[in-house]
């Protein structure tokens, strides 16, 4: 979670456009990734039955990723990660929908409190406003975070994460491929390092690490883990950026973040 949430920060910090930023990380980051499953032989062979999907999550990844980045550059990486982590609660109405799970009218209650973080969160409901903005577009990131990892979810039990992400991270280097050549080289080099720890760090070894957590804990510890992300994230800005929270975003993250704590609590008594 810590290594993840570096993303925060870094992409507050490259000052490239965002679909270069994403694309360059992509292409770094799937580089070491396949070099990482040849070395540890892992297979990355997918069933034309199974290819679609995944490649539909790659693009669902790559939208995600690129509405992030431009909420972080429309307010603070404390709004940015924060409006990002609706996306348990998106996730708990679309489940029902998409996967024809049970509804739980809990998540009705839950969704207010998401509501009432968001309230907190943006200090005027003017779409002229930057935060408002980020915030609509970080919730929009959390929609396609959610809708990835509902796609995902059948295939992820039956393949290694490394190579899913392989897949993800090749279909987004292909299509953003055309916004490279907009920016001169010498310009994407002298962003290396914060690029190169974007694929690292963040991506390459911070996801595969979380994949592989799923391994030793349930899917409800997961979720629990991940609500220390945004503090992290929040905690690495103040520190490298010197981005220090308002109180009202503070207690629109308490909010958004008691949500997914109370779900992923109440899931895991259930179960």
């Amino acid at each position: 979670m810590l290594f993840v949430s570096t993303s925060g920060a870094l992409g507050r910090y490259v000052n490239l456009p965002v679909p270069v930023t994403i694309g360059v990380r992509a292409v770094i980051a799937v580089v070491l990734l396949f070099l990482f499953c040849k070395w540890k032989k892992i297979s990355l062979r997918v069933p034309k039955k199974d290819l679609g999907a995944v490649l539909v999550s790659g693009v669902l990844l790559g939208l995600h990723w690129i509405t992030y980045f431009y909420a972080l550059r429309l307010s603070n990486v404390a709004i940015g990660m924060i409006s990002l982590f609706t996306y348990p609660i998106l996730t708990a109405f679309l489940e029902p929908l998409l996967l024809k799970t049970k509804f739980q009218k809990i998540h009705l209650v839950l969704a207010l409190l998401v509501l009432a973080g968001i309230y907190f969160l943006v200090p005027s409901f003017d779409v002229g406003n930057d935060y408002t903005l980020a915030v609509g577009v970080g919730t929009l990131s959390a929609l396609f975070y959610s809708l990835r990892n509902l796609l995902l979810k059948a295939k992820a039990a039956k393949y290694n994460g490394s190579m899913l992400m392989c897949y993800q991270l090749l279909v987004i280097s292909v299509l953003l491929s055309s916004f490279y050549s907009t920016v001169q080289l010498d310009v994407v080099l002298s962003e290396w390092k914060g690029l190169a720890v974007l694929a690292l760090l963040t991506t390459a070894i911070g996801h595969t690490l979380f994949l592989n957590s799923f391994k030793n804990f349930s899917i409800t510890t997961v979720s629990i883990l991940s609500s220390v992300q945004p503090i992290y994230g929040i905690l690495l800005g103040a520190i490298f950026l010197s981005e220090f929270p308002k109180i009202n975003t503070l207690i629109g993250g308490v909010l958004i973040l008691s949500s997914v704590v109370i779900e992923s609590i109440r899931s895991s008594k259930k179960a």
